[in-house]
């Protein structure tokens, strides 16, 4: 047989439209990989001309999920260009917002978008609770909600939908494909999690709630600080915080990390999950104040996957190139200089494979010119994969004490090697181990903040704009998906110009100038696919990324016209 096309469209189980094309040889290994956003979003045009405080209340609108990320960024962005320096009072509970909202984003990928990529539901109905039970001790002394009786119930509530001849959230799914490797009994297991973590990451976004009014889209930052200041003075409502933030870090520690280490094991020797690390460049930056001068995460960047050097960041060697996007300016520009103006060149007729096995006529990427509506970020020309993986693995690198003793209890549980990390599997453990650091080290933020208002209670700097100066500033940190900045000049008092440049930007890239391809579309390269009507394997890697498409995205034609069409049929979905 000769090569086929496999197109995977919509990727579900993420936020944002993602479209992922390969070429397959007669083996069923993929030798071409492309990966694309099909539909866009417009802050970046909209908050032109725009108060520069204002915004951050527009850009968190980027996303419905990472909407504290992109507040943060758009408040912090216009403090860097006017000079303003917030109270560490304000630092610290930005830092507390900001790990309600980690503690909330990875377990929720795991077990809600990642985790049916590992986990069997169908083959859970067939498992003895009570072998399940056990199993569980073997990965933690005190297991969550794994007692014989707990796991019954989930096991009936999972056949309820099954004997009703729907599978409800688990439908549509690829079960008993060749590459899962959990037993029944630890497929129960990571079935009762999932529905646990529906239930906490409610009370995870309560946490956010206590200082930012509500979550999503919370409401308490304001350039120069923070405005909950009665929250801050209120006893209650700072153990309301944190008693809330240590249900969630126990479900983390009882749950999360010994789910993973099964995963570990389970998957050790899985081709699907183990030697790919995609781009192999890895870049993160500083973040997680939790003290006047203290840091959860140091920023770097590594080349070539050689932990043996880390390198520091430097921000002018950051650019966005278009020449495989949609757009019309495929120069390499600093973000400072960004231009969003579209160019939408649609797709090319071609046959490709159903889900049926039939070829069919379809609409597909033209691989020889344009195909996402994601520009390709570069550090000094060089694509770069961002998130967890890159945050923990040059974080091990550079010795954070924070961090090394994590990685190596995980590393001594799995028996896996260092060199493990830099796959799916990989990008899989560090969103957990990212998670279990900041749920065992955030409440030292709260801790200091309280000492802190105890002799200072300012929460907000003063500032002027002043409209006959111009100004350019940019935020750069560390967010759930990986390294986010957000980039703006202001002018005549209003917003001239602005960039956003996001974790999934960097990593869902397509093919630059020179053909190097972003960490989606390298990570596909050599992957065999057990079944073409059931490619589990793309889906599992893509989704290790947590896919934030709707964040990579962000243009819309200001002139109104019409560049597609989208139709849906209700009947369908």
């Amino acid at each position: 047989m000769s090569e086929q096309r496999i197109v995977v469209d919509p990727i579900t189980r993420i936020e944002g439209h993602l479209r992922v094309e390969v070429i397959v040889d007669e083996n069923n290994v993929v030798k071409e990989a492309y990966s694309g956003s099909t539909l866009w979003r417009g802050i970046e045009v909209i908050v032109k001309g725009r108060d520069p405080r204002d915004a951050g209340f527009m850009t968190q609108r980027i996303c419905g999920v990472c909407t504290f990320s992109h507040y943060r960024a758009g408040i912090e962005a216009v403090e860097n260009a006017l000079g303003i320096v917030p109270p560490l009072n304000a630092k610290l509970t930005r830092t507390l917002m900001n790990a309600a909202l980690f503690l909330h984003d990875h377990p929720v990928h795991f077990y809600q978008l990642h985790a049916l990529d590992f986990v069997d539901v169908v083959s859970a109905l067939s498992a003895d609770p009570k072998k399940a039970s056990e199993e569980a001790f073997k990965y933690c002394d005190t297991p969550y909600a794994c007692g014989a009786d707990q796991l019954k119930l989930v096991q009936d509530k999972v056949k309820k939908f099954v004997e009703k001849g729907n599978l409800g959230p688990f439908a549509n799914a690829y079960w008993g494909h060749s590459t899962y490797k959990f037993t029944p009994e630890q497929n129960l297991i990571a079935l009762s999690h999932y529905l646990e973590c529906l239930r906490l990451q409610r009370t995870i976004a309560q946490a956010m709630a206590v200082f930012g009014a509500k979550q999503p889209h919370p409401q308490s930052l304001t350039v120069g600080g923070v405005t909950c200041v009665m929250d801050l003075q209120s006893p209650a409502r700072l153990g309301e915080y944190m008693v809330k933030f240590q249900e969630m870090a126990d479900f983390i520690n009882r749950a999360y990390w010994p789910d993973l280490v099964m995963a570990a094991k389970a998957y050790a020797n899985e081709p699907s999950v183990v030697n790919d690390v995609g781009t192999p460049n890895l870049l993160t930056y500083q973040d997680f104040q939790i003290g006047a001068n203290e840091y959860l995460f140091d920023g770097g960047y590594i080349l070539n996957g050689d932990i043996s050097k880390v390198f520091e960041v430097d921000e002018s060697k950051i650019t966005e190139e278009a020449t495989r996007s949609w757009y019309k300016n495929d120069a390499p520009l600093h973000p400072y200089d960004g231009d969003t103006t579209p160019n939408y060149t649609g797709f090319k007729d071609a046959k490709t494979l159903n889900a049926k096995g039939e070829m069919e006529d379809s609409k597909v990427f033209d691989l020889d010119g344009k195909y996402s509506w994601i520009k390709a970020p570069r550090y000094d020309s060089l694509p770069m994969q961002v998130g967890p993986l890159a945050n923990i693995v040059i974080n091990y690198a550079k010795g954070n004490k924070n961090v090394v003793p994590v990685v190596d209890k995980f590393l001594a549980e799995t028996g896996l090697p260092v060199s493990a990390v830099l796959s799916t599997l990989g990008r899989t453990a560090c969103r957990m181990i990212e998670a279990k650091i900041i749920a065992d080290n955030a409440l030292k933020a709260l801790n200091n903040l309280i000492e802190n208002l105890k002799v200072d209670d300012s929460t907000c700097a003063k500032y002027q704009i002043d409209s006959k100066k111009e100004y350019k500033g940019r935020f750069i940190g560390n967010v759930p998906r990986g390294m986010l900045s957000h980039w703006c000049r202001i002018k005549n008092g209003v917003i001239e110009n602005w960039q956003a440049v996001v974790p999934s930007t960097w990593n869902a890239s397509p093919k630059d100038a020179k053909g190097q391809m972003g960490s989606y579309e390298a990570c596909l390269i050599g992957l065999k696919i057990a079944d073409l009507k059931q490619p589990l394997e793309i889906i599992r890697k893509i989704h290790s990324y947590d896919p934030c498409i709707a964040c990579a995205v962000h243009v819309m034609d200001t002139k109104g016209n019409e560049l597609s069409s989208y139709k849906v049929n209700p009947n369908l979905i």
